[in-house]
């Protein structure tokens, strides 16, 4: 997938925090200190400070968490959560489309400040360690702020009975790169293994391609986040193709992604994030992408386990 940076258009109800905000201001000459936003703004890093400008690493292939419309525009609940933030702290954002397993590399290296992509925080993403224990790049931080967990996702009907991990054993499905879902099927190959019943799991850059397979044929099932799952199988959205099979698997929050280098920042966008939850701001977004059963009431800090 190309390189393509582009800024996230603001929908106006997002500018109401900000407006707020500056409203607020006006009122007395101890806003400074009253104002969370304010205080907020002051512990930006510098280098964000400079440029005002937040640099997001997204893959923009996942509906409706976050994906490009018509006009090639990132749209989703992550850009606009994303949008909400800047406003908040009075910076633009710019979303970078990149593949997905390529996000944290980025925002290990700097390229990025963050990444909103329906990453989910897990201990072994937050330390760097591979299944074994042993680390194997810096690990990153997160700033969760919504619940989900990972499903099956089966052609409609569903010819083979899938309902379990363990009725794929002795076939072939495909799911997005870099992803917990890969992580889970690799875990999973091994189980399989021991009954003699290989799984073949066949990896792609998007989960749109991955689902391209399953309705081909050529895979029985693929395994993504059940937001994306919910929106795939929708029938206002002619979502007949697939289904959804058996019980959510590891539940887990999505986060933010920020640097081990940059607490500050981090700490920053939990705080903005919690002024987004009190204000309502979290809650208008959830209910415009029909994602409000994985709410947070709280936005933690490497609560991923």
């Amino acid at each position: 997938m190309p390189y393509r940076p582009f800024s996230v258009p603001v929908r106006p109800v997002l500018a109401v925090g900000l407006g707020s905000l500056l409203l607020a201001g006006c009122g007395s000459t101890g806003a400074s200190t009253a104002d969370p936003g304010a205080r907020l703004r002051a512990q930006l890093p510098k280098a964000v400070k400079s440029t005002g400008v937040l640099r997001i690493g997204s893959n923009l292939n996942y509906a409706p968490v976050d994906f490009e419309d018509q006009n090639a525009a990132a749209v989703g609940l992550d850009p606009d959560l994303a949008a909400a933030l800047g406003n908040y702290l009075g910076l633009k954002v710019q979303f970078d489309n990149m593949p997905f397993d390529q996000l944290i590399p980025a925002v290990q290296s700097g390229r990025i400040d963050l990444a909103m992509s329906a990453v989910i925080d897990t201990q072994q993403r937050q330390t760097g360690a591979d299944d074994n224990g042993k680390q194997v790049n810096p690990g990153v931080d997160f700033v969760d702020y919504f619940e989900t967990g990972s499903t099956l996702l089966v052609k409609a009907g569903n010819p083979q009975n899938i309902s379990t991990l363990d009725n794929l054993c002795g076939r072939t499905i495909a799911l997005q790169r870099g992803t917990v879902q890969a992580e889970i099927a690799a875990r999973q190959q091994t189980a399989c293994g021991r009954s003699n019943r290989p799984l073949k799991v066949d990896l792609f850059d998007t989960d749109v391609q991955a689902l391209a397979e399953v309705d081909a044929g050529t895979a029985v099932a693929d395994l993504n986040d059940y937001p994306v799952a919910a929106y795939t199988t929708d029938p206002s959205r002619q979502g007949t193709k697939f289904q959804v099979t058996g019980s959510l698997l590891q539940p887990s929050p999505y986060g933010i992604t920020v640097a081990k280098t940059d607490p500050a920042l981090r700490d920053v966008l939990s705080g903005a994030l919690n002024q987004l939850i009190r204000n309502g701001t979290y809650d208008k977004l959830l209910t415009t992408w029909d994602m409000h059963s994985g709410a947070v009431p709280v936005a933690q800090i490497n609560g991923g386990f």
